[in-house]
């Protein structure tokens, strides 16, 4: 695969993967931390916050495999 067709993929992938992610997590909070405490809604956030980023470096490392050597 080219290597400029490889970079367009993974940002159309990283975007789709940061809205994608951003509207579930923003879902799941209004339905499910609407009675919770204030340190329940800290640990949501923490947690959802820093969760994407195991995804993303999975593209991100796909990204930057080398292609293999052509003979």
């Amino acid at each position: 695969m080219p290597v400029r067709l490889k970079k367009l993929i993974g940002t159309f992938l990283l975007v789709a993967l940061v809205i994608i992610y951003a509207l579930v997590a923003s879902i799941v909070a209004v339905a499910r931390l609407s009675e919770s405490s204030p340190w329940v809604h800290f640990l949501f956030f923490l947690l959802s916050g820093l969760l994407w980023v195991l995804p993303a470096m999975g593209i991100i490392k796909w990204l930057m495999l080398e292609p293999p050597a052509k003979r």
